[in-house]
């Protein structure tokens, strides 16, 4: 990356679409230094249209942007006025329409202000990057290829790096180095073929599942019942995944898949069904304009319905005794009886299975280097939890090579192809399956190919793994049921939950207590990292007085007065954050059989512990790390907020979220507020700045990337975030061993710390007061505004007293403690924990 040709200081985005502007934001979420560009809008204000664009980047869900701040990094221009400002640019992205006609045009009157060393990409989802290159001087075409990200870029992992005939190997190199350390890319070098790889499997499964479920006569909504995560797929399954993407969008790469694919076996399927065009030409375009397969009215859903050609409610639902099946943990006993089932649900997943496979199959040499690439390319490019190979693999190789055959055999395949020789080898067991620890099978050569070697690979200690690969994680220096603690070679011990969720109960606690004892006799440093997110859902108090019996892995993936204060608009966002986040709370929480014990007192032990335990991470004698990746809610929160570094991914969804149920943090959170707010201090009153943490914590504020987790006040300003999530432990452990290079010592304990005291809490009961005489919040939601208040604000002392960490635990422990012992507490989260819905009593 060091090379001065290669390094991406400022980049420019061709086209302020839907894409192009989002590619652009994740762009300067990155740092990235960015120009947008669109055609000139009026005489006044030629960049009204890229200003429009931006403004609506600002309010789009989910975000594309890390903060709204970010936007104000993103520099309009337009082709009229701005072109020479590309001569600054080291990389420039083309995202204008899919029409090749356009984007030749385009790259003939951009190219003359080209920057010498500039990196000129198209994003286009299919068109041949060789004939877009052909646009380019000559002299040019060796910094051209396909940068394609996958919709939206901000979240999907997946960016597919095409390269043309002459594009120069090494800058290919380094733009995936870019790509994935910068940006946080997965990329998958594809071949330049029609919609490359991600979109040719994906689209193609579309068109089975289409095809199978006319074949069946199934509803578009129970399409989607039977192939949304019932088979591990996303919840937006078929139909809804086609509003999203845009139904003249999946139109125009169904276009092109018959119209450059001419000879594919699959061909005659390559068509846009009559009522997929008739919507089209009707304006339900999907998502976008709020009608397409599906369309909300009066808050419910209704779908599309192809007898009558009219939109009914949408209720289909998988029949009981399929879902029964697809819960068989045995792959090939799964399939084996979705293959002889008499049931038509069964019939149709087994037919899109097997077609799946057939073309994957037939298609893997013409598109993809290997299996891991497809694979890999479908799984982030759709979020499916396994790709096709692996599917087949865990389902048994030789019995699903079989059946398909005998279904080729017997007509009931959409294609008559037979199955490549290579598919034959390895039911046979001439050859080794597809994935293997040691590579995938690459149908060139004939062989297993490892994975990329480029340097950038080396920060993945445990890159995205794949069926047949296995997961070593170091070695073990001491485990328990709850957690374990280990080291891959060097000077940093690692410490991993084992909990459901990675929540905290007191098995945890200990745990944590001894890794902090166990790396201050014989390590340099301790990084708090998961194998698998989330960082943690918070506290488990249901394990105050539990053990676990055996090891629990983890199994997966939230009208006011009329010139309101920040405080105000608490009671105006209040419901809406209760709704996000109160029922994952009361579920980390699992209060219900404590409160149905009446275990109050172990409840205030473990809250001890707790606090013991955040302390310990604070005040330990070597550097400790926190390394966050998907959520960190409540007492993990907290965890993160008392470690000496947090080194967390972008995509890192932090909050102490406890008011969400009628409680408030108490394993330091609410101190560390008080705390930073003391450092803070303008003219020696911390409240100013106590007003906007006590604001996060009432509103159980749960931010929605590590860069608004900073604005919120949960990560500091020297903690680290990183773009790549298999980049994480890598770059928290370096961060552990410069802490433990420079000479540790822990920070002082603080004695002196000066509170807003009954002045700040009278200032913010008032408008509580206000608040609840206008009848915006409840008796109970007075209550817990006000433990709050008293909490953060030290308690009823003069303003400016000077307490010590110990007086504010004491005070958190305490509040909370009253709350929970208060019926309408208990009643919230029995409540939540029954019915997933928030109660406002």
């Amino acid at each position: 990356m060091g090379d001065q040709r290669f390094l991406i200081r400022k980049a420019a985005v061709l086209g302020a679409g839907v894409m192009g502007a989002q590619i652009a934001a994740h762009l300067v979420n990155a740092n990235i230094e960015t120009l947008l560009f669109e055609l000139p809008g009026d005489a006044k204000n030629p960049n009204a249209n890229v200003i429009k664009a931006v403004e609506k980047l600002k309010k789009q869900e989910p975000a594309p942007l890390s903060s709204k701040t970010r936007a104000t990094f993103i520099q309009p221009a337009n082709y009229d006025q701005n072109l020479e400002l590309l001569k600054e640019c080291d990389l420039v992205i083309e995202a204008i329409a899919e029409r090749m006609d356009w984007k030749r045009d385009l790259y003939v009157k951009v190219a003359p202000f080209l920057g010498e060393h500039t990196i000129f990409a198209s994003n286009t989802s299919g068109l041949s990057i060789n004939r877009l290159a052909e646009a380019f001087p000559e002299a040019l075409r060796h910094r051209f290829c396909g940068i394609h990200f996958f919709n939206p870029p901000r979240y999907m992992h997946l960016v597919e790096l095409i390269p043309c005939q002459v594009s120069d190997a090494e800058m290919l190199d380094h733009l995936e180095e870019f790509l994935v350390t910068m940006l946080g890319k997965g990329v998958i070098r594809a071949k330049d073929t029609p919609n490359f790889i991600a979109n040719r499997i994906g689209v193609f499964s579309l068109l089975a599942t289409m095809h199978h479920g006319r074949a069946f006569d199934f509803g578009f909504d129970l399409v989607d019942a039977l192939t949304g995560t019932l088979i591990g797929r996303p919840k937006s399954a078929t139909f809804r995944t086609a509003d999203v993407v845009g139904l003249d969008t999946l139109a125009h790469v169904i276009n092109t898949m018959r119209d450059n694919l001419p000879d594919d076996p699959w061909h005659v399927y390559f068509t846009v069904p009559d009522w997929l065009q008739g919507l089209i030409q009707d304006g339900a375009l999907g998502e976008k304009v709020k009608r397409g397969v599906y369309q909300k009215i009066n808050n419910e859903i209704h779908v599309f319905d192809l007898p009558t050609h009219a939109y009914r409610l949408a209720e289909a639902e998988a029949n009981e005794d399929l879902k029964q099946l697809l819960k068989y943990s045995n792959p090939p006993e799964k399939f084996a009886a979705l293959r002889h089932s008499s049931e038509p649900q069964a019939q149709f997943l087994w037919c899109i299975f097997r077609d799946l496979f057939h073309y994957c199959a037939v298609q893997l040499e013409a598109i993809a280097a290997n299996a891991r690439d497809l694979d890999l390319a479908v799984r982030w490019g759709f979020g499916w939890n396994q790709g096709p190979f692996e599917i087949w693999q865990a389902a048994g190789w030789k019995q699903i090579t079989g059946w398909i055959q005998e279904d080729i055999a017997a007509g009931k395949t959409m294609s008559q192809t037979p199955l490549p020789s290579w598919i034959m080898d390895i039911a046979d067991g001439l050859t080794e399956t597809v994935h293997t620890p040691q590579g995938s099978f690459a149908p060139v050569t004939g062989k297993m190919q490892p994975r990329s070697q480029l340097p950038v690979y080396q920060r993945q200690l445990f890159p995205d793994r794949l069926i047949g690969e296995d997961a070593v994680y170091g070695e073990t220096i001491f485990e328990t049921d709850a957690v374990r603690l280990w080291h891959t070679g060097d000077q940093i011990a690692i410490l991993s939950f084992k909990s459901k969720m990675h929540t905290i109960g007191i098995d945890v606690l200990e745990g944590v207590q001894h890794a902090i004892q166990e790396a201050e006799r014989h390590w340099r440093a301790l990084v708090i990292w998961q194998t698998e997110p989330p960082f943690s859902a918070g506290a488990n108090l249901q394990k105050a007085t539990e053990r676990p019996k055996s090891a629990a892995q983890h199994g997966s993936a939230p009208a006011a007065p009329s010139k309101p204060s920040p405080l105000q608009s608490f009671l105006r966002k209040f419901k809406k954050s209760a709704q996000a986040t109160v029922l994952q709370v009361a579920r980390e929480l699992d209060l219900a059989d404590a409160l149905m014990a009446k275990k109050l007192a172990e409840v205030d032990g473990m809250i001890k512990v707790f606090q013991q335990t955040s302390q310990a991470l604070r005040y330990s004698m070597i550097p400790t790390v926190a390394a966050v990746d998907g959520l960190a809610l409540g007492g993990g929160c907290e965890f993160v907020m008392h470690c000496d570094r947090a080194v967390a991914t972008l995509e890192s969804y932090i909050g102490l979220v406890e008011t969400g149920v009628g409680l408030l943090p108490a394993g330091g959170g609410c101190k560390e507020f008080a705390m930073r707010a003391a450092q803070n201090t303008i003219d020696g009153d911390p409240f100013p700045q106590l007003k906007h943490y006590f604001q996060t914590v009432a509103m159980a504020e749960l931010a929605k990337s590590a860069e608004q987790a900073k604005e919120f006040g949960y990560l500091r300003p020297a903690d680290i975030i990183v773009m790549h999530r298999f980049e994480l432990l890598y770059v928290a452990k370096a961060q552990a061993l410069a802490l433990a290079e420079r000479g540790y010592r822990p920070p002082l304990r603080t004695r002196e710390i000066p509170v807003a005291g009954d002045a700040g809490i009278a200032t913010i009961e008032s408008q509580l007061v206000n608040l609840r005489e206008g009848g915006f919040i409840s008796e109970h939601d007075f209550l817990i505004g006000n433990k709050v208040a008293h909490v953060m604000c030290g308690g009823d002392l003069t303003p400016g007293s000077l307490v010590d960490e110990d007086w504010f635990l004491e005070l958190e422990r305490a509040a909370f403690m009253e709350l929970i012992a208060t019926e309408k507490t208990q009643a919230r989260i029995e409540y939540t924990l029954k019915t997933g819905k928030p109660l406002r009593n």
